[in-house]
C-alpha cells in the first residue's frame, strides 16, 4: 500500500463538515460592496483620507519594506517617531512596535515569565494570549471568566514571580475586564499584570486613550499593556507599553521582536497619522460607544439575545454552529457583512454573531443593519 503521510487530513476535514466549522477564505474587492460590521475598523480609519496619504507617504520615503529585523535594519526614525507618540497618548513610559498585535502578546509573555514563573490567565482571553502561556515555559492557571477574587486565590497560593493577563475587552462578547480590581490584587500579591488592549484602545478612555486610561492604571509600574495598530487605528502591527525597563528587556529577549522582520513603513505611517487624527477628533470613541448601544437596543427590543457592549463589540447568540453561519450568509446576500464566531474561537461552545460598531455609521445604516439581522435570524 503506498505511504500517504496527509490522508488523516480527509478525516479531520469530514469531522468539521460534520460539526458546521468549515471555514473559507473569502477575498473582498477594493471598493465595499456590503455595508460593513464585521471588521474591527472602530473609527472609520482605514480609507479615510489622512491615514492613506500618510501610508502612502511614508511608503515612498522609506521604502516598501522594514528591510531586516528591528535591530538590524527594520528600525526607522517613523517607528520611534511612532513608539513615542504612542506611549505619550496612551500614559505609559515606553513603548515597542512589533509587526502584529499576536506578535507583542507572545513578546509579552515570553520575556516577561518563563520556568519557575506563574501566569494566570483568563478562561475568555485571546488565542494570542493562550499561545503565549504555552510559549513561555511558565506554569498557568486558567481561571474563571472575569473573576478577580479567583485571580487573587492563585496568586497569593503560588507566593512567587507571577503574572495576571487579560483582554481588556473580550472579543466574543465585548464585555470589559475588572482591572481596577484585578490591579489591586496584583498590587497585594506583587504580581505584573499584563492587559491586552486590542479592543480598547481608541474607544475607551478620554478621547479613545483605552481602557487602562480609562480605569486610571495607565502607566502603573507593575503594568503593562499591548495594543494593535490594526483596529482603532486602521492600519496593522502591534505594541508593547509599559515601564522604560520592561521595553528595554523585550528589545534584548523578545523572540517575536528580535527574530522577526520589522513593521512596514506605510503600516507604521498609516498607524501614526491615525494617531494623530483621534487627538484632533477625540469624540470618534464617544461615537463608536454611541454606535454600538443603539445596535444593542435595537436587537434586544426586536427580540434577540445580544450583550450589553462595553466598547464596540456587539455580540447576538445564535442556536447553533450551522445556524450561525446560515444566518451570516444571508445577512450577506442582503448587504450586510456580519462577523460569525463558532467552537473554537468561543470558549463556551456558544456560536454567534458578532457586530462591531463603526463611529462612521449613519443612524440610518444602524437600522438597515438591525432590520437585515432581524429578518433573517434563524428560529431557535
Amino acid at each position: 500500500m503506498p505511504f500517504a503521510p496527509f490522508d488523516w487530513i480527509d478525516d479531520e476535514a469530514r469531522r468539521r463538515a460534520d460539526a458546521g466549522l468549515v471555514r473559507t477564505l473569502r477575498p473582498r474587492p477594493a471598493e465595499p460592496e456590503l455595508l460593513d460590521l464585521a471588521s474591527n475598523d472602530y473609527l472609520g480609519l482605514t480609507r479615510h483620507p489622512e491615514v492613506t496619504a500618510a501610508a502612502a507617504g511614508a511608503a515612498r520615503r522609506w521604502g516598501a519594506g522594514a528591510t531586516g529585523s528591528r535591530l538590524v535594519t527594520g528600525s526607522t526614525a517613523l517607528h520611534a517617531e511612532l513608539e513615542r507618540e504612542l506611549a505619550d497618548f496612551c500614559g505609559f513610559e515606553a513603548a515597542l512596535v512589533l509587526s502584529s498585535g499576536y506578535a507583542a502578546n507572545l513578546a509579552a509573555l515570553t520575556a516577561l515569565t518563563g520556568r519557575g514563573s506563574l501566569i494566570v490567565s483568563d478562561a475568555g482571553n485571546h488565542a494570542s494570549i493562550v499561545d503565549g502561556c504555552r510559549l513561555s515555559r511558565a506554569e498557568t492557571a486558567v481561571v474563571p471568566h472575569a473573576d478577580p477574587d479567583a485571580v487573587r486565590k492563585v496568586l497569593h497560593a503560588h507566593g512567587g514571580r507571577a503574572l495576571a493577563v487579560t483582554d481588556s475587552v473580550f472579543s466574543v462578547d465585548g464585555d470589559a475586564a475588572p482591572l481596577p480590581e484585578l490591579a489591586d490584587a496584583c498590587r497585594t500579591e506583587g504580581a505584573a499584570l499584563l492587559v491586552d488592549d486590542a479592543h480598547g484602545l481608541g474607544v475607551l478612555g478620554e478621547g479613545g486613550r483605552g481602557a487602562l486610561a480609562a480605569a486610571g492604571l495607565a502607566g502603573g509600574e507593575g503594568i503593562v499593556t499591548t495594543l494593535t495598530l490594526s483596529k482603532s487605528l486602521g492600519s496593522q502591527g502591534g505594541a508593547v507599553l509599559g515601564p522604560a525597563r520592561v521595553i528595554e528587556h523585550l528589545v534584548n529577549t523578545a523572540r517575536t521582536f528580535i527574530f522577526d522582520t520589522g513593521l512596514a513603513p506605510a503600516a507604521a505611517g498609516a498607524a501614526l497619522g491615525s494617531l494623530r487624527l483621534i487627538r484632533r477628533e477625540p469624540e470618534r470613541a464617544d461615537r463608536a460607544r454611541a454606535v454600538a448601544t443603539a445596535l444593542y437596543e435595537q436587537l434586544t427590543e426586536a427580540g434577540l439575545t445580544a450583550v450589553r457592549p462595553d466598547a464596540a463589540v456587539v455580540s447576538v447568540r445564535a442556536p447553533s454552529a450551522d445556524a450561525a453561519v446560515r444566518w451570516a450568509a444571508d445577512c450577506r446576500a442582503e448587504g450586510i457583512a456580519v462577523g460569525c464566531f463558532r467552537p473554537p474561537s468561543v470558549p463556551d461552545g456558544v456560536s454567534r454573531l458578532r457586530l462591531t460598531a463603526r463611529a462612521d455609521l449613519t443612524q440610518e445604516q444602524i437600522a438597515t443593519a438591525v432590520a437585515v439581522v432581524r429578518r433573517t435570524a434563524p428560529v431557535s
